[in-house]
């Protein structure tokens, strides 16, 4: 071999070796952008599951508002009906005292006016609950004001009378019925 070529190769192994540093820093270089890749990848993730549950967390909130909103607008003039109801009672005890007068057209105007202020209440929704003698007493739905030996058999733990009408607003009570149940 000469002297060239001898050079030659030693030029080649210096360029190999080279070149096999060049690829140990290539690669080095892709892991590094491969790491920042996935930890890009996994912050991405991180994000869009915050993003989500805040989107949700939000969707929650703007029902449950809703839904409050809808319940204040129906209950919004309970105060009112509630400081109505006694003048109510006392048109039902008038109607009662004038129907035993002989004054036809006293009753007649007293009713009108009873007629249109409970249609005027039922109309924002005022109901007057069902409630009778004989029924069930529930004390869920009821308010027992005193029990009384029962005149029956059958009529005990049932109502005997009632005292006071219960009215509803909506679907919520408003004011229990007072009732007098049988023992």
């Amino acid at each position: 071999m000469s002297k060239n070529d001898k050079l030659k190769d030693t030029e080649r192994e210096n360029q190999v070796g080279f070149d096999d540093q060049d690829l140990n820093e290539q690669e080095l270089a892709e892991e590094k952008v491969t790491d920042a890749l996935s930890e890009l990848q996994e912050e991405f993730q991180r994000e869009k599951d915050r993003y989500l549950r805040l989107f949700a967390e939000f969707e929650n909130y703007k029902k449950r508002t809703a839904r409050e909103h809808i319940e204040i607008r129906k209950t919004a003039g309970e105060d009112v009906l509630n400081s109505m109801l006694p003048v109510l009672d006392d048109f039902e005890r008038a109607l009662k005292e004038i129907e035993k007068s002989d004054d036809d057209n006293l009753y007649k105007g007293v009713e009108l006016i009873n007629n249109k202020l409970r249609e005027t209440l039922k109309a924002k929704g005022l109901q007057v609950m069902d409630v009778k003698a004989g029924d069930t007493f529930d004390a869920d739905s009821h308010e027992a004001i005193t029990q009384i030996p029962a005149p029956e058999d059958k009529l005990k733990g049932k109502i005997i009378d009632v005292v006071e009408k219960g009215y509803t607003l909506g679907d919520r009570i408003i004011r229990y019925p007072k009732v007098v149940i049988g023992q």
